[in-house]
């Protein structure tokens, strides 16, 4: 249990650090863009970093990038792909209903979300997701960051990207 509690410890840290760097980034009011992100100043969180686009009328959300330590989370490249594309529909409905949530509310979310709809219900992910907006107003790109964390048979492991 130790185990568990050192990598939920360490993702919430994670979260902590990209949560302060997207608020040191803000206007006042106003949310940053996507210009105002400089991947190179959270190096070590880009492998489970993604970014979603938001489109409009009807709202609906793509992978734009997804770093390359989601690929063992998901079993295969999901840059460019849909909600649809990546979940099944329980877990699409899932996303679709927090990525609307954060789009409307044009606040930071984070949550846990389990990967039993992938076979693996011994893992969760522990997401932050950041609201970007061109504008400084209309959410039209979301940060996300996922730390994996869960037991594997009798062992716990905290699996984050370092």
């Amino acid at each position: 249990m130790a185990a568990q509690i050192g990598a939920s410890a360490a993702a919430a840290r994670a979260h902590e650090e990209l949560y302060a760097y997207w608020s040191g980034l803000r206007h006042g009011p106003q949310l940053p863009g996507r210009g105002d992100i400089r991947p190179e100043d959270f190096k070590r969180l880009l492998p489970t970093v993604s970014l979603i686009d938001v489109r409009r009328d009807p709202l609906d959300f793509r992978l734009r990038l997804a770093g390359t330590g989601l690929y063992s989370v998901y079993g295969r490249e999901i840059t460019g792909r849909s909600l649809t594309e990546v979940y099944n529909s329980t877990a699409a409905e899932y996303w679709r209903t927090e990525l609307t949530k954060l789009v409307h509310d044009r606040r930071p979310a984070v949550g846990v979300h389990n990967l039993a709809w992938r076979g693996a219900a011994h893992l969760s992910i522990l997401w932050l997701r950041l609201p970007l907006a061109t504008n400084g107003k209309d959410v039209d790109m979301i940060m996300g960051y996922d730390a994996v964390v869960g037991v594997q048979g009798d062992t716990i492991s905290g699996i984050r990207a370092a």
